[in-house]
């Protein structure tokens, strides 16, 4: 697994964490867990809550592990948390067709990791002391083996999505006769893009993280998936009880003309229509870290501020608050799950919709990946601009949230734009 910043100069991008050899992992399937320990070579099922399990988990293995201020992670948890997995924690419709095999929770529990930071270029080598870390042989030898002979990334089938432009636009129809009905005021619709490939998904990420250069930007490869995210979202991050997330709503395409660039840029910072969008994701966020935030600490600190990225120019606020005593960034995930800049709002009722409306289950469209350090820290993602592999089939989503005034060929033209530094990026690289 590889955290990784992606060269980005975005402030959010400073370290990147290179994971292997977990020594015990848990994978989430519908209500039961499995779980794996190396010091008992057997695997357990539990129907718990998964989230109680990697807390617990982590805690038995490592302990509370003395922070150390210059590293975020020294040894812990991480993995990802598709956005099915909110079914755990919610009661949802069981409508779409759901043809992704992959865990709806994969954690591993790693005693050791490779830190470097991008700033300085230095590299280190952490590890907890209970446990015996890698030599630099070892690690090279761990390299190697983890990167077989195998032949290039290639597609060999267009990409197709799974709602023709019509049917989107009829969605959105729908949606805007639930907004009129008052059921919402907002709500997320994603399509997904499928092909058929060959080849070595890490040469296929490569190209996606030189194209985009995200600061969330992840690899992970499991026995039966592959996961490529180059997300430019911070989901939830806490640090020394400090808790962090920086809902995206609104986007506009970057242009090769810088002037017109700047016009986008400027376009979508004075858009009205983004500004309430992304508003209503911000109270919503602002509820759930209240759940688990020392009451009077939530805070909005920046308000529709405009980041830009190499495929696209966003509208990205800042919420911030104090973990409350006694509850765990855990909590703090549980309650905010899935994040609601692509759920939409009320949350459930627009969770509902998506349910009905889009084929597919979105798996790990729109989760997190992340990681809880023994010391207590925690930073994950929104997996947006995210792609998965399984059985030969690479999947990439894009969405848009829906409000009343959204204008239907827009917003299709919006998922387009969102992708135009994946789907084309890779069909050249083939």
């Amino acid at each position: 697994m590889l955290l990784d910043s992606a060269g980005s100069a975005h402030i959010n991008g400073d370290f990147d964490i290179l994971l292997a050899d977990p020594v015990a992992h848990i994978q989430t399937f519908g209500p039961y867990s499995q779980i794996w320990r190396s010091d008992r070579q057997q695997i357990d099922e539990s129907d718990t809550d998964p989230l109680t399990l990697v807390e617990t988990l982590n805690l038995e293995l490592f302990g509370t592990f003395p922070d150390d201020a210059r590293f975020p992670f020294i040894c812990g948890a991480a993995g990802y948390f598709a956005y099915d997995l909110g079914r755990r924690f919610e009661r949802l419709p069981e409508q779409a067709h759901q043809d992704i095999q992959a865990p709806e929770m994969a954690v591993g529990f790693y005693s050791w990791a490779v830190l470097r930071q991008r700033q300085s270029g230095q590299s280190w080598l952490v590890s907890h002391p209970d446990f015996p870390a890698p030599t630099s042989s070892e690690l090279m030898a761990l390299a190697a083996q983890s990167r077989p002979a195998t032949s290039k990334f290639r597609l060999t089938g267009d990409w197709q999505a799974n709602m023709s432009k019509v049917t989107y636009l009829q969605k959105l129809a729908r949606i805007h006769e639930y907004l009129l009905a008052g059921d919402c005021y907002q709500v997320n619709l994603a399509q997904r893009f499928s092909a058929a490939y060959k080849g070595d998904e890490w040469q296929a990420y490569q190209v996606l993280r030189d194209a985009n250069q995200a600061p969330f930007s992840a690899f992970i490869r499991l026995p039966g998936a592959c996961v490529m995210s180059i997300s430019p979202e911070r989901f939830l991050s806490v640090n020394q009880g400090k808790v962090q997330t920086k809902p995206i709503k609104g986007t506009r395409p970057r242009m090769a003309d810088p002037q017109l660039d700047k016009q986008m840029a400027s376009e979508l910072s004075e858009s009205q229509k983004d500004r309430a969008e992304n508003l209503m994701i911000v109270d919503l966020l602002r509820n759930d870290l209240s759940k688990h935030c020392q009451p009077g600490s939530v805070a909005v600190p920046e308000l529709f501020a405009i980041e830009s990225f190499a495929a696209v120019h966003h509208l990205v606020s800042t919420v911030e608050g104090t973990l409350e005593d006694g509850a765990s960034p855990l909590d703090l995930l549980r309650g905010a799950f899935p994040g609601g800049s692509i759920t939409g709002a009320p949350k459930i009722r627009a969770m509902q919709i998506i349910e009905e409306l889009e084929p597919h289950r979105r798996h790990i469209y729109c989760g997190s990946i992340g990681y809880l350090s023994a010391q207590g820290r925690m930073d994950t993602s929104i997996c947006i601009r995210t792609l998965l592999c399984e059985n030969g089939t690479i999947h990439c989503w894009a969405g848009g949230g829906i409000v009343l005034d959204s204008d239907a060929e827009s917003e299709y033209q919006e998922t387009l734009h969102k992708v135009n530094k994946i789907l084309p990026v890779l069909s050249q690289s083939s």
